[in-house]
């Protein structure tokens, strides 16, 4: 699967979250530029497009190619960035009017595991819960195949 497989959860992730809503189709490409690198066909690149309900789009890209690192939300009272966006250490960004969004001074694993042990033993919902991510990997293997397929439209089932 290539970088798809490997990163494309967590942009993915990030667009249902910031749209509040579950993409309806997709389209995707794929590019390797170093073949020696990506013997077995895998994809070193792939480039996807999100179609969400009320005509909002998102546009993606995972690549071992760049050492890319950021999100950008276009809201309709301005934006958001956060660069980094994927890190171990935190995440921050800005917003449009002009504040920082500095990163969490915590360990995001251990707070969700700590989460996880809780509603287990409580037997109350998840942070994350597991359909989160079957979701967004039912979503990937649609970027898999319609990059295989030339950029074939694949409409999502919606759950």
């Amino acid at each position: 699967g290539g970088a798809i497989y490997d990163m494309a959860v967590y942009p993915i992730n990030a667009m249902r979250y910031a749209t509040g809503l579950e993409p309806i189709a997709l389209t995707a490409s794929h590019e390797t530029q170093r073949p020696d690198l990506f013997l077995n066909g895998a994809p070193e690149i792939t480039y996807f497009d999100l179609e969400f309900p009320n005509g909002i789009k998102a546009k993606g890209r995972v690549t071992y190619a760049d050492n890319v690192n950021f999100l950008k939300v276009d809201c309709a009272d301005g934006n958001y960035e956060l660069a980094p966006f994927q890190s171990y250490n935190g995440v921050s960004g800005s917003t449009s009017d002009g504040k920082y969004l500095k990163p969490c001074d915590c360990n995001q694993q251990a707070i969700q595991m700590d989460d996880d042990a809780l509603a287990i033993l409580n037997d109350k919902p998840m942070i994350a819960p597991g359909i989160e991510g079957l979701r967004d990997i039912q979503i990937v293997e649609a970027a898999l195949a319609s990059g295989r397929n030339e950029g074939e439209r694949i409409v999502l089932k919606q759950y």
